[in-house]
């Protein structure tokens, strides 16, 4: 039985949205259990709509619930130990759940979740981790906006983490991973990210196949399993690519209505564009995953529907059915084992990185 705990207040559309995407698994998964967070006079009425998910599920009520507009700072302030969004991520925490889920602030939900859920041993800082449609598949882009800069062992800690995410999701034995770089060659880039490629090569790990690098229009491909950047560069291209799709939606339908010789031609192409349009349907990609905590949390779009919640809650379930932590934790090991720790400041011939 997976129990995944839910702030359901989070989000720009609140418990009405939240819960029916909860209805909308309950459907489809009869192994799942709900624990719900919110303030009763907002939950209770709409629960009451879903009776089916009201038997598998528990509800707790909170006075405090995060504000979408919340800093980070003010949301640790005045809602630590008692909003909706800290109740779900303390449930992961004291082992009665196993994944939370919330469509909430973003920051907030990373604040709270670092603070509640502390970092993996070994692991500095904590990565988002995206599902990426591509032309082969579906990759891993991380991170895409947890932290902004890093070093070559940060990113190597989110290839460890991306490659354990994409064997729990792809069921996959050997992920491919590549290093988001301005060129393939391995002169080029910054010499972080040519440090990062060069300690993959060496450590061969069992859990990944090292690529090498790839470029921007990789990620569309599908190149590798896995594409590791900071989150700087992996936001903007997160963002860019959510904005093309809906440039090109828009562009097919202002053609396909522009004449009547468009319309008929899309009557006898209507399967063609259905395709089109469910492969670029952001809904069923919704749900980043923070990796790098002693727990699994999936962060929602705060403007999705009841089909967008519910995928991702579906990858939460997806991602604790597939014991991620468990697979984590063990790569960390392995590449500690093949790569012995060195002193802070020190090249891997031990010599002062300022020489």
């Amino acid at each position: 039985m997976i129990r995944i705990s839910i702030d359901a207040m989070g989000g720009d559309h609140g418990p009405e949205v939240v819960l029916h995407g909860l209805d909308n698994v309950a459907q489809r998964r009869s192994d799942v259990r709900f624990l719900i967070f919110g303030r009763d006079d907002a939950v209770s009425p709409v629960l009451l709509k879903y009776p089916r998910l009201a038997a598998i599920s528990s509800f707790t009520h909170c006075e405090v619930s995060v504000r979408m507009d919340d800093k980070p700072s003010q949301a640790l302030r005045h809602g630590r130990w008692k909003s909706s969004m800290w109740k779900a991520i303390e449930a992961v925490k004291a082992g009665d759940a196993d994944v939370c889920v919330s469509a909430g602030n973003t920051g907030a939900l990373m604040a709270m979740s670092k603070f509640c859920l502390r970092t993996m041993a070994a692991i500095e800082r904590p990565a988002i981790a995206a599902i990426w449609p591509t032309a082969r598949s579906e990759s891993i882009v991380l991170d895409v906006g947890a932290t902004i800069g890093a070093d070559a062992h940060q990113l190597i800690d989110f290839a460890i983490l991306g490659s354990a995410m994409a064997r729990a999701l792809f069921q996959v034995e050997r992920p491919t991973v590549g290093l988001l770089n301005v060129g393939v060659e391995e002169v080029k880039g910054q010499e972080d990210v040519r440090e990062a490629g060069r300690l993959l090569r060496e450590a061969e790990l069992a859990s990944m196949r090292y690529h090498g690098f790839v470029e921007g229009d990789d990620i569309g491909r599908g190149t590798v399993d896995v594409v590791v950047t900071e989150g700087f560069a992996g936001n903007i291209a997160l963002k860019t690519a959510e904005g093309t799709a809906k440039q090109i939606g828009e562009y097919l339908r202002s053609a396909m209505s522009r004449t009547l010789m468009a319309k008929i031609g899309y009557l006898f192409a209507r399967s063609a564009f259905q395709r089109l349009r469910e492969k670029m349907d952001v809904r069923k990609i919704n749900g980043g995953v923070f990796l790098g905590l002693n727990g699994i949390v999936v962060k929602s779009h705060g403007g999705t529907d009841d089909e967008g919640f519910a995928a991702a809650v579906e990858l939460g379930y997806d991602m604790a059915r597939n014991k991620l932590i468990d697979k984590i934790r063990a790569d960390i090991d392995a590449f500690h084992a093949a790569m012995p720790t060195r002193r802070a400041g020190q090249r891997p011939d031990g010599e002062p990185t300022d020489l």
